[in-house]
């Protein structure tokens, strides 16, 4: 059993974790310290899963010093059995190792996937309400109808699409797209008005 523990700030101590990993029997602990929860990079953490082998256990304190996410940690631990390691966490009294602990698992990793399903839900939900209130989303365009209006004029007059991009000061494919822009929000209005 290969133990790891983590701490968020320097201030913090990591006795009682190392306590509880030692008497739970493991043979070697990987601390962070100073490391937030969210933090992509742990050393330890990738110290302690390239120390594991099929057939090892990884066991932490609780399950939020895996990680805050709750993806994440489901990833996490789902690597690890697909490597032949299993997870432990004393305090939720998870063992991957038991029939119920497998199943533990199980309902995280569908509470994971339930939470992202209610975040897209949302997010979709948002979008759908600011284009009904008239927002427009995306990037502003880099030509407003002024400017597209006087590049018409400058295009009709005989200049080069390169030098009305110059005078406008943007790319010729920027002055193309924003021409189609318009054009087809042009349409659009004629569509609506007949």
């Amino acid at each position: 059993m290969i133990g790891y523990a983590k701490v968020s700030t320097t201030d913090q101590h990591l006795n009682l974790q190392r306590d509880a990993l030692k008497t739970a029997g493991c043979r070697k602990i990987f601390a962070d310290q100073g490391v937030s929860g969210s933090a992509v990079t742990r050393p330890q953490l990738a110290r302690a899963r390239e120390a594991l082998r099929p057939g090892d256990t990884l066991v932490v304190w609780k399950l939020d010093r895996l990680g805050r996410s709750l993806s994440r940690l489901v990833m996490t631990i789902a690597d690890l059995g697909k490597r032949g390691v299993n997870f432990r966490s004393l305090t939720e009294s998870i063992d991957t190792e038991s029939a119920g602990g497998r199943f533990m698992v199980h309902i995280i990793a569908a509470l994971a996937e339930f939470e992202r399903s209610r975040i897209l839900e949302r997010t979709r939900a948002g979008l759908d309400a600011a284009i009904k209130r008239g927002i427009r989303l995306g990037r502003t365009p880099r030509l407003d109808e002024k400017k597209v209006a006087k590049a018409r004029c400058l295009l009709k007059g005989g200049e080069s699409p390169r030098d009305v991009a110059r005078i406008l000061r943007v790319a010729r494919s920027t002055l193309y797209e924003s021409l189609r822009r318009s054009e087809l929000t042009k349409n659009k209005d004629h569509r609506t008005d007949a």
